[in-house]
């Protein structure tokens, strides 16, 4: 046990040394999620991620897509139209939880990569198609002044400031991606069933809510566990 509790303190320290930014950026991430004040103000950040995430599944399944609309509660809601049943419709109520920790996941792996002002254009890119579809202003506004943020890091900051802008978007989207699951469940349990994705997928397949939940919960589990394991350990 001795030897193993030595490895533990030498894997730390050798972290600590060698990848202190990205260290550090997970640490930041972690809090501003954790923190009740902070989260409230960047949630919205994880909600476009899962509307985004809606809308791409939507289209990759055949669905027409109406429009995306984000509101001042860090709620939001995709509208798509097609079949009122089927496979295409649980493809697109299944792509939105999962899409935040699928992309942090995704940017994780450009960061370790050296890649991280690739990795800041491509998000850049991804807003610009979601405020194509975005129908109210508060959405607009969302997504420009976040779009604003990470354009003016692609753009001007030094490799060094986008490295560590990068790494800590990305744990962002994956502890955000965490919490929201976890705020799925706390709303589930307290009776706030009828709207949640999860619900809705159990309406359409027979396969129980929490079931959906689980999977949720899983998804964002390892995206976590594998992104660390690339931005850290690798």
């Amino acid at each position: 046990m001795g030897d193993g509790l030595q490895h533990g303190v030498d894997v730390v320290t050798q972290v600590v040394e060698t990848r202190p930014a990205v260290l550090l950026a997970a640490v930041l991430a972690l809090l501003t999620v954790l923190w009740t004040v902070s989260w409230r103000w960047t949630r919205t950040v994880v909600t476009i991620a899962h509307e985004g995430g809606h809308a791409l599944a939507a289209m990759a399944a055949g669905r027409g897509l109406t429009g995306i609309r984000l509101h001042p509660d860090t709620s939001g809601v995709t509208v798509s139209t097609g079949a009122r049943r089927g496979p295409g419709l649980v493809f697109t109520f299944l792509g939105g939880y999962p899409a935040p920790s699928l992309l942090g996941l995704g940017g994780a792996v450009l960061v370790a990569a050296d890649e991280a002002r690739l990795m800041l254009w491509i998000a850049l890119a991804l807003l610009v198609a979601c405020l194509i579809q975005i129908r109210n202003v508060f959405g607009a506004l969302a997504v420009v002044a976040t779009g604003v943020l990470v354009a003016g890091v692609a753009g001007w900051a030094t490799p060094r400031v986008q490295d560590g802008f990068a790494a800590a978007l990305c744990w962002f989207l994956l502890f955000g991606g965490l919490r929201a699951v976890r705020e799925l469940q706390r709303g589930r349990r307290r009776g706030r069933r009828d709207g949640s994705d999860a619900d809705m997928l159990a309406g359409l397949t027979h396969v129980a809510g929490g079931i959906w939940a689980a999977l949720f919960w899983l998804v964002a589990g390892v995206a976590v566990i594998t992104a660390a394991w690339v931005l850290l350990f690798r």
